[in-house]
């Protein structure tokens, strides 16, 4: 879903007078939050909706489930706090009523921030360093999973019933991500949730929510020049046509399980030693690896006259004396050569990013992707999860812009390290401003950084 056009114009107009700053970047956020439904009527607004939203968001931000209750603390001492200063909240409202206000609020809402930094990291060149094969942005797609219970469960809950009668509810969404090959950033995306649809008696799944995704946000992206990346469960004829309808590439996991036909024909061609194979040996600093490339162009995805054509390779990796080290396949619509093949196949395997560098990080490195941080009834959970997502971009970028951000992080051992104090600083001391407490810690850390606030 889109914002009403009025309130997107509205942000777009805006978005094209502001400079890509991190200080832009939290100003953007605060218009778009301007913008949420408010269900409360009459005068029963102490505290406004984006003293809720920013409440909120501050908890992900700062990894810090306490840190609001640290700032209420600190306000009624000293009569300011943090959350005022590093988040311009005005008030500090309780979890619950931020809950309450929060469920109100569908999670796309909060899509054209993820908009804004997009744009900004692209028009300022930062997206060129994700580029791969063909000059393309590689775009992961996967699912995960960030709640489940028996027993609490909403309407946009999907339900798993078990044999013994029991039932089991979950919310699962797509959470896109730009990778790159021997990058470790991720640039997250707009997600797009697994939830009942209208109109749809089948319980809804993640091809159905990937085709949702590449219908709205291939129309947005297509500009940038994209490679979709997916696991095998994407590698289907109509999620490959959609990709190409909409002017995409892919580079998808193809196993010999799913795609039966697909693996005769290249049986049958290997035997008349039509597959082409290209052998590279290297050193790993330990031993010699023996990477083995094979790959066909024009082979049919499935049975039937109306099958699509796609391009296959394959790479397995074995050590000197023969022990398999790695083996997968992939499926594309770039035509293949002993000159790509090596730089496709990085592409295709750099899908596992989504999963270690984005999922992994947010589920086990302080984002808790998995927590309940509250379910409520209608769209508390996905707009949660859509903070923590942004949250996590917002760091990203830090990572990227910010050269105090950048330094303190590798300094400390862990990103733990780095937001265990975060929550210490944020606790005890009040800071004007984000770029203040990262000149303190730069100072404490005794870094060579030039100071900007």
């Amino acid at each position: 879903m889109r914002l009403p056009e009025d309130q997107e114009k509205r942000l777009s107009a805006e978005k094209k007078l502001q400079e890509f700053t991190f200080d832009n970047m939290v100003k953007y956020f605060h218009r778009t939050i301007a913008l949420f439904p408010d269900k409360r009527t009459g005068n029963n607004t102490r505290y406004s909706i984006e003293d809720a939203a920013l409440g909120a968001f501050s908890v992900f931000f700062t990894q810090s489930p306490s840190f609001l209750s640290f700032q209420k603390s600190m306000l009624k001492n000293r009569g300011k706090s943090n959350a005022q200063s590093l988040f311009g909240m005005k008030n500090i409202p309780c979890e619950n009523h931020i809950r309450d206000l929060m469920d109100e609020v569908p999670p796309w809402h909060v899509f054209p921030v993820f908009g804004y930094i997009i744009d900004g990291l692209a028009d300022s060149g930062y997206l060129n360093v994700f580029r791969s094969y063909n000059n393309n942005l590689l775009c992961a797609l996967d699912a995960t999973q960030y709640f489940s219970s028996k027993t609490i469960h909403c309407q946009n809950c999907s339900i798993k019933e078990h044999k013994d009668g029991s039932k089991t509810y979950a919310h699962s969404a797509i959470t896109p991500v730009f990778v790159a090959p021997g990058n470790p950033k991720v640039i997250s995306l707009p997600p797009e949730f697994i939830t009942p649809q209208d109109g749809h008696k089948k319980q809804d799944c993640e091809n159905a929510a990937a085709k949702r995704w590449l219908n709205q946000w291939a129309p947005t992206y297509k500009a940038l020049g994209i490679t979709i990346l997916g696991d095998d469960l994407y590698c289907k004829q109509p999620i490959c046509e959609l990709i190409l309808d909409h002017g995409l590439y892919f580079i998808l996991v193809c196993k010999p399980d799913s795609h039966q036909t697909l693996y005769q024909w290249l049986e049958e061609l290997d035997a008349l030693g039509a597959v082409e194979t290209v052998v590279e040996k290297r050193w790993t600093g330990k031993e010699y690896h023996i990477d083995t490339y094979r790959f066909v162009n024009q082979l049919p995805l499935r049975d039937g006259q109306d099958a699509l054509a796609i391009n296959w390779c394959e790479l397995t990796t074995t050590t000197s004396s023969g022990r398999r080290k790695y083996k997968n396949a992939f499926s594309t619509n770039f035509k293949i050569s002993k000159n790509n093949v090596k730089q496709i196949v990085a592409d295709g395997r750099a899908r596992w990013k989504i999963e270690n560098e984005n999922n992994n990080t947010l589920k086990t490195k302080g984002y808790h992707l998995e927590h309940n941080f509250g379910h409520g009834k209608n769209h508390l959970s996905s707009l949660l999860l859509t903070f923590n997502l942004l949250a996590f971009l917002f760091h990203t970028v830090l990572e990227i812009m910010d050269s105090k951000y950048e330094q303190i992080r590798k300094d400390l051992p862990t990103r733990k390290t780095f937001f265990d104090d975060i929550r210490a600083l944020t606790r005890y001391i009040y800071f004007d401003s984000w770029d203040q407490m990262l000149s303190f810690m730069a100072k404490g850390l005794e870094l060579d950084i030039p100071d900007t606030s």
